[in-house]
């Protein structure tokens, strides 16, 4: 699966349209590739196929805490903003990731997907794809950032019957109108939905599984 995915990789991606498949009804759309780099920032995050103790792939997401914010509790990729101390929103990533579910010693990155812009921030998001050859990798949460580590199977991924469409909480006295990625009793939506959902298509493109 790994080879199969890393050379899917290197071959033009299905890109935008994939991720407003997802996206709230009522976004904007926009040419990311005109937006210059006073008007964002960088950020980048982690999609690690890890597997479990049944030889299962998984994506460990993260959910965060409540706050009083335009991302409250929902459920995303571990990353973060850029540093320019970084060198490349590939070491964003790898740092982030570290940071915020537990070094793991053993990743390998096999590429990258396309750049989301999430207008309400004013982040650009860089997403990487990274293998974990640790079986059952053990996390070491940052209790600070990260309220539960969520596993979701690539299996529940490539369901079509989990992607559901509702009103969803963007903060306080702000709802919106949102496809998502319902997971147990998670609602998985915005920035990370559309990540994943280009990652989903590659993956049933490629008939990687």
């Amino acid at each position: 699966m790994i080879n199969k995915l890393k050379s899917a990789l290197l071959k033009p991606l299905p890109g935008i349209q994939t991720h407003y498949e997802m996206a709230p009804l009522l976004r904007q759309r926009l040419d990311i590739q005109s937006l210059q780099p006073q008007n964002f920032i960088k950020s980048a995050v982690m999609i690690l196929l890890c597997k479990d103790k049944n030889n299962e792939w998984f994506i460990p997401l993260t959910q965060r805490f409540k706050y009083n914010g335009h991302h409250s509790a929902q459920i995303s990729l571990p990353g973060g903003k850029y540093e320019s101390s970084d060198g490349s929103t590939q070491i964003t990533a790898l740092r982030e990731c570290n940071e915020e579910i537990g070094k793991i010693e053993t990743i390998l990155v096999l590429g990258r997907l396309t750049n989301v812009f999430i207008p309400i921030s004013g982040y650009m998001v860089h997403p990487y794809i990274a293998v974990c050859n640790e079986v059952n990798p053990k996390f070491n949460i940052d209790t600070k950032e990260v309220k539960s580590i969520i596993k979701l199977t690539l299996t529940e991924l490539l369901d079509d019957n989990i992607v559901m469409n509702g009103i969803l909480n963007n903060g306080p006295g702000n709802k919106i109108e949102a496809p998502y990625f319902k997971f147990k009793k998670h609602k998985i939506w915005g920035a990370t939905a559309m990540i994943l959902n280009e990652l989903k298509v590659i993956l049933k493109i490629e008939k990687v599984l």
